[in-house]
């Protein structure tokens, strides 16, 4: 690819192109209240350089001077809690929400804004309703008591804090009705080309399938706390399908559920022919989820979260990855497949500096994909080997989805970072490995280049220049929590500031760019953390409704055995990979398998040292398992970033295609994990 051609595609602007969906009419009120929303978020969206700032003041404080300043930890979590409870009402005005597009891209836009309507008002108006109540009084007992930090040299008024529940959620009300009024507006005007697809019929009878398949499967459990489990998670996968966004879904069936219990516990659904509850679960007791979310916006390893996402963006952005993708090219230029293996090393070294797998994705088809297609490459191989090679980073640590399952699973988070090593680099390996054996067994499909020359030592001398850098700040940022000098927080702040660094001494950093890569990462952040708080409300109520315990004697019932149980929880994984994101996957039913995992009595070596080895070895089985629902469709989000750069020889099918030896490849990395479980604990226990 020429370098003219690389100046002209900015990555994160083609990224965001592909992930925001702004409405776009002349109503003013909502054309006033979306810019007052965005208004506010563009001012607070800059609170993610000064978390940078205080986590890089703290390191400095700590480790030059010897001293340590509560004040300064627990600004740091204040920041993240602002930024990410602002970020959700910014990321409704941008459309920039997690949802399953399977049968929503069918449907028309009229049928769309129904249910984005409908949506609203059903699902996430009551969920907004609960927070302002619940989160007013919440912040006002604070305020009553001049609550201040539980350290006495720490900061006061910690009111202040527990106020951004309250403000963000009306924000989010703010939003939620210039979506209406936009919607509302639309289909009064009831433009013809808003018919064009499938209307409301498809939905009606998806729904009517689910019901029926729900109705059927209460009648396998006998409790009316078990039917209301079953029920509540098939109405949870149901409505999935409508397109609705994910975290209000989760939300709105955990809020109307807590209702659905209620009137059960009160007797007042005895007409259904179903035994009272008492699961005690009411308007006040859900309240309870206030605390919850609390906890989340001040959780110190959720920090890293944004920074991770700051850093792998802001690299993106270092131009990094081009004078990899140059002077590589020139190193593999006479091996067949050498462009394909250049974007694979790439991918490699992306993974283990960046997490962001839109970006990642979407930057190495912007720089290989036409230069593949020029060089006549398989359409199949050039995609399949872009999407793939660009997942590598949501393994390869750091990774934002190690950091939140071992918050969900209780885990040290640089066990898990020590513990993907090794399965992440088989992965990138058997990866490279298929494509030497692919494209000597078949040159036509990865031909070598005409006039392509061997390579000298001055290749190789460009190929040290491009790589030390970067490799500099993956030791900083990985070498320093592997030897136990900085917290995974403290890495991600420090790494955040190594790719600013970077893009600064590569002369590719301007305003313009500053500005894009905050915006990219208020997003992220705010639509990862919108999935925390709708399954923080939905878990709370599936586990008050004993979901936790049915779906343990289930599992326990099937009679595998310990190494079987584990087979049947990957593989149903696997399944819910194809219609569900990582994210909802981690948060929802990762949590819920860990009292089953932890119960098998499994030996999985953990060398004296390491705590949880079985549930570590657990976790990477997940976390391999869930590289596949990047390039399974449905839901394939590597395949839907790669569609929006792809050249025009590239087709859809052509795509879909190309992944499939890659998924295969995963999950014989998966193999090798699960039979030899030393591949994720033995790492750890050097370490420590």
């Amino acid at each position: 690819m020429s370098q003219s051609h690389t100046d002209q595609i900015d990555p994160v602007a083609a990224y965001e192109e592909i992930t925001e969906h702004p409405e776009h009419d002349n109503q003013p009120v909502a054309v006033w209240l979306d810019k007052f929303v965005k208004a506010v978020g563009s001012v607070v969206m800059w609170a993610n350089l000064l978390l940078v700032a205080a986590i890089v003041t703290q390191v400095l404080f700590r480790y030059l001077l010897n001293q340590s300043f509560p004040k300064l930890d627990e600004i740091q979590w204040h920041f993240y809690g602002l930024v990410t409870m602002i970020g959700i009402s910014y990321a409704m005005v941008t459309d920039s929400h997690v949802r399953v597009d399977l049968l929503y891209m069918q449907l028309n836009r009229r049928t769309q804004r129904i249910i984005e309507v409908v949506g609203i008002l059903a699902l996430l108006v009551p969920f907004i309703y609960l927070m302002i109540d619940q989160g007013y009084d919440y912040f006002y007992e604070s305020f009553r008591v001049n609550e201040r930090s539980d350290s006495p040299i720490g900061l006061p008024a910690r009111w202040a804090f527990k106020a951004i529940i309250p403000i963000s959620f009306i924000l989010l009300a703010i939003a939620a009705l210039a979506r209406l009024i936009h919607d509302g507006h639309a289909l009064l005007v009831n433009n013809k080309e808003d018919l064009k697809g499938s209307g409301l019929r498809l939905i009606f009878i998806s729904l009517a399938i689910f019901a029926v398949i729900t109705l059927g499967l209460t009648f396998l459990v006998e409790t009316t706390e078990e039917k209301l489990v079953i029920a509540m998670f098939l109405s949870f996968i149901a409505l999935l399908f409508t397109g609705f966004p994910v975290a209000w879904t989760l939300a709105g069936i955990g809020v109307a559920y807590c209702g659905l219990a209620y009137l059960f516990d009160m007797g007042m659904m005895n007409w259904t022919g179903l035994e009272e509850t008492l699961t005690g679960l009411d308007y006040l007791t859900l309240g309870a989820v206030v605390n919850r979310i609390y906890a989340t916006m001040s959780n110190a390893v959720l920090v890293a979260l944004p920074m991770f996402i700051f850093m792998g963006l802001m690299l993106d952005e270092s131009g990094v990855a081009e004078r990899l993708m140059s002077s590589m090219q020139k190193l593999f230029g006479k091996t067949r497949g050498g462009l394909a293996i250049t974007v694979t090393v790439i991918g490699i070294i992306l993974a283990a500096s960046t997490g962001i797998i839109g970006a990642s994705v979407v930057l190495l088809g912007v720089l290989s994909l036409p230069s593949m297609m020029q060089q006549k490459y398989s359409p199949r191989l050039a995609s399949g080997v872009v999407a793939a090679s660009g997942t590598l980073g949501i393994l390869i640590p750091p990774s934002i989805m190690l950091v939140i399952m071992a918050d969900q699973m209780a885990l040290s988070v640089g066990d898990l970072f020590m513990a993907a090593v090794f399965p992440g680099i088989i992965l990138g390996g058997l990866y490279l490995l298929y494509l030497f054996i692919v494209s000597y067994l078949n040159p036509k499909i990865a031909p070598v280049p005409e006039g392509a020359v061997a390579p000298d030592w001055a290749a190789v001398k460009d190929v040290l220049i491009a790589v030390l850098p970067t490799f500099g700040l993956i030791l900083a940022v990985l070498g320093s929590i592997f030897a136990g000098i900085a917290t995974p927080t403290e890495a991600s702040g420090v790494g955040a500031l190594g790719a600013t660094l970077l893009a600064l001494g590569y002369r590719k950093l301007t305003l313009k760019k500053l500005v894009n890569v905050l915006k990219s990462t208020f997003n992220t952040t705010a639509y990862i953390f919108a999935i925390f708080l709708g399954a923080t409300v939905f878990s709370y109520v599936l586990r008050e409704l004993g979901g936790d315990a049915l779906i343990e004697d289930m599992i326990g019932a099937t009679g595998f055995g310990p190494h079987g149980t584990i087979l049947m929880i990957l593989f149903i994984v696997f399944l819910l990979g194809f219609v569900l994101d990582w994210i909802e996957i981690t948060l929802i039913i990762l949590p819920l398998m860990r009292p089953i995992v932890a119960g098998l009595g499994l030996d999985i070596p953990g060398f004296d040292v390491v705590d949880e080895p079985t549930l570590i070895w657990f976790v990477i089985l997940v976390a391999v398992t869930l590289q596949t629902s990047f390039l399974t469709p449905p839901v394939g989000f590597a395949l839907f970033y790669l569609k929006g750069v792809c050249p025009p020889g590239i087709k859809l099918m052509d795509i879909y295609r190309g992944v499939v030896p890659f998924v295969l490849l995963q999950l014989l990395g998966l193999m090798l994990v699960f039979f030899w479980p030393a591949l994720a604990t033995w790492l750890p226990a050097v370490a420590y």
